[in-house]
């Protein structure tokens, strides 16, 4: 039996050629002058990039998977949820309007609702990270173009004393109701960083980090990193233990620490 990677290798190939199209569009408008920023009704910013790359991902969509859904930030739920793409055009965009350059496009693939294949594509940084059900965890770097894409592998730190903490931002744990859990967790481990967004998570995967949590976030937020993490060995959840991406709150640990993690946030 052919391993479970090559029923997704087509919809890889196409998820990367979107993260190219995307890429083109977000760094040309990377600390552009004439940058349009509006806010939503949920009073989250957003730009004209945002909206533009969101909507030549769904152009390609519709020419190369016009069966499949799609759920994206910026222009919300069409199509079915058997097989659903799930976009977050630029996650970070707080940081892209201010010159950041910890942000990126979030490509997944949902598979009646679970995380089958994720992109996480950061031209600002030069980098990209990918993963399909079954075909391990992948990265890229452009500072090194003729190298081949590295293999992820989490950390095998197996004791929260010796582990590192992203936790993204004090105000969303405030918020949650969790700030006393997350300290707590800051008193157990060796280190605390709030790396944010996106790039806590790969870091995560690349074995440089061994816990990664936050509240606050959608399933277009969560469902490109979910699969990479997977993949490279680590355990994805919400704070609260539940599978899947759509609680509300993502947890990711290196798989050795998540039972201990959640013990201590869910005392």
């Amino acid at each position: 039996m052919a391993p479970p990677t090559h029923r997704f290798a087509d919809d890889l190939e196409l998820a990367l050629a979107l993260a190219d199209a995307a890429d083109s569009i977000s760094r040309a408008r990377f600390t552009a002058l004439d940058l349009v920023v509006t806010t939503k009704p949920d009073r989250t910013p957003v730009t004209d990039a945002d909206q533009a790359v969101e909507r030549a991902i769904r152009s390609l969509l519709a020419e190369h998977r016009p069966a499949d859904g799609i759920l994206g930030e910026e222009f919300g739920t069409e199509g079915s949820t058997e097989r659903q793409w799930i976009i977050d055009p630029i996650d970070g965009t707080a940081g892209f309007m201010r010159g950041i350059p910890i942000w990126a496009t979030l490509i997944a693939l949902a598979v009646d609702g679970v995380p089958v294949l994720g992109v996480v594509s950061s031209p600002a940084l030069g980098k990209r990270w990918w993963a399909s059900l079954g075909g391990g965890a992948w990265s890229s770097d452009e500072r090194m173009p003729d190298a081949a894409p590295a293999r992820l592998r989490v950390s095998g730190v197996d004791a929260l004393a010796d582990a590192s903490l992203s936790y993204n931002s004090i105000q969303q744990w405030d918020e949650a109701g969790h700030l006393d859990s997350l300290v707590a967790l800051s008193r157990q481990v060796w280190r605390t960083r709030a790396y944010g967004d996106m790039w806590s998570y790969m870091l995560l995967a690349e074995g440089h980090l061994d816990i990664a949590g936050e509240f606050d976030l959608k399933p277009y937020d969560m469902a490109a990193l979910a699969p990479i993490v997977q993949e490279a060995g680590g355990v994805f959840s919400s704070v609260d233990g539940q599978s899947g991406v759509w609680h509300g709150s993502a947890l990711a640990t290196n798989g050795l620490l998540h039972v201990a993690t959640l013990a201590v946030l869910n005392p």
